[in-house]
């Protein structure tokens, strides 16, 4: 069988970055997602993990037929989702309103970073901007050091097109009760702070402060934190619990009489300067021996090279070689309708020909489209 979404038609209007992502996500699951790239798009490289699993039409948006061309994709599909800034869409004629009334039960997603309204809406921004505002920038960090972006992990991917795509699925489910489609409005700094929620539960519960790197989470821990070792590298452990603390005691050879005030906020930096020492007495490898495995809590911090060559991750089959690109594979995992990569990146409007065909456009209407320059040949 195919994936869980298998059946489910989604047009994607290609974007940059948690659009990709999100499409990424639901062909991953099996949906037939159908990228419109724009007509003269530059080649796509095929190590493009992003815009695997798809099919490929390039439409010029500027020609009327070629916006009535995606209206009609748009009615044969179960979704459709953009990540233009707000109103852009509606300019080329393909916002919500119009596609609906093509189709009522489509699922219409839009992905922006600030949302479809509020003071600003219209302002550019990127990840950092967007979990600037949420709160969880200023949350990551050094002690008495400046935020650090988690890479753009936070707003694009894990605020914004995962966001997207679950709010898809759930307007998908909804739309076979009811019949009706929906607008889902997913903003990366909604997301952002949704995926702050356990921090808010716990700045409510005062033990969460705006001391950067100084919480139990945020490396102000001396058991929740990175350490270099002998030969350069880098080890993690997340000692949290009591029982995984006093083995962490144990395999580092610490003291236990002196180490056994593990909550206690004034000593983390003792604790720490400590730690520090220790694990620099042993290479990475020497400490994998020793806390692998065991419940210190304890990894490796691997670098995207290293990652997948990891005897979990390979037994796991946590990564893939898809043509050559190693990337990884689809997440979460089903029982019986396992997800899959069928295809890498394809070049822009590679598949124009058999997406009008599926969707039931003549041949006739082909060659006048491709005579037009409104798709490829």
């Amino acid at each position: 069988m195919g994936g869980p979404l298998s059946g489910v038609r989604v047009i994607e209007l290609a974007g940059i970055g948690p659009g990709p992502f999100c499409g990424m996500m639901l062909s991953d699951m099996g949906a037939d997602v159908i990228r419109v790239d724009r007509m003269g798009a530059p080649a796509r490289r095929s190590n493009d993990v992003l815009a695997r699993n798809r099919r490929s039409i390039a439409v010029d948006l500027k020609q009327p037929q070629g916006v009535e061309t995606v209206l009609r994709l748009a009615s044969k599909a179960d979704a459709l989702f953009e990540g233009f800034r707000p109103g852009v869409t509606e300019r080329l004629g393909l916002g919500p309103e119009s596609c609906m009334a093509r189709n009522p039960k489509l699922v219409y997603g839009r992905m922006t970073g600030w949302g479809q309204d509020g003071p600003m809406a219209q302002a550019a921004g990127h990840d950092i901007n967007y979990i600037g505002l949420s709160g969880a920038l200023h949350a990551i960090g050094r002690a008495g050091q400046k935020p650090v972006p988690p890479l753009n992990l936070v707003g694009d991917f894990g605020g914004g097109g995962m966001l997207l795509a679950f709010g898809m699925v759930c307007a998908l489910l909804e739309a076979q009760k009811s019949g009706k489609g929906q607008v889902v409005d997913a903003a990366m700094v909604d997301g952002a702070a949704s995926l702050m929620a356990m921090f808010y539960t716990m700045a409510a519960g005062g033990v969460f402060t705006d001391k950067r790197g100084t919480n139990l989470l945020d490396g102000g821990a001396h058991f929740y934190d990175t350490y270099e070792t002998k030969d350069g590298q880098f080890i993690c452990i997340g000692s949290i619990e009591p029982q995984f603390y006093a083995l962490l005691v144990e395999k580092a050879g610490l003291d236990k009489e002196r180490f056994s005030q593990q909550m206690n906020s004034a000593r983390w930096g003792e604790y720490k300067d400590e730690l520090t020492r220790v694990f620099k007495t042993k290479t990475r490898d020497e400490w994998c021996a020793i806390m692998e495995g065991t419940d210190v809590c304890f990894s490796p911090v691997l670098s995207v090279l290293e990652a997948p060559k990891h005897p979990h991750n390979v037994a796991r089959g946590t990564f893939i070689t898809l043509d050559g690109v190693v990337q990884p594979a689809p997440a979460p995992r089903f029982s019986r309708t396992e997800g899959a990569v069928r295809n890498s990146a394809r070049i822009p409007g590679e598949d124009s020909r058999a997406v009008l065909e599926s969707a039931g456009f003549t041949g006739k209407e082909i060659d006048a489209l491709i005579s037009s320059k409104v798709v490829p040949a």
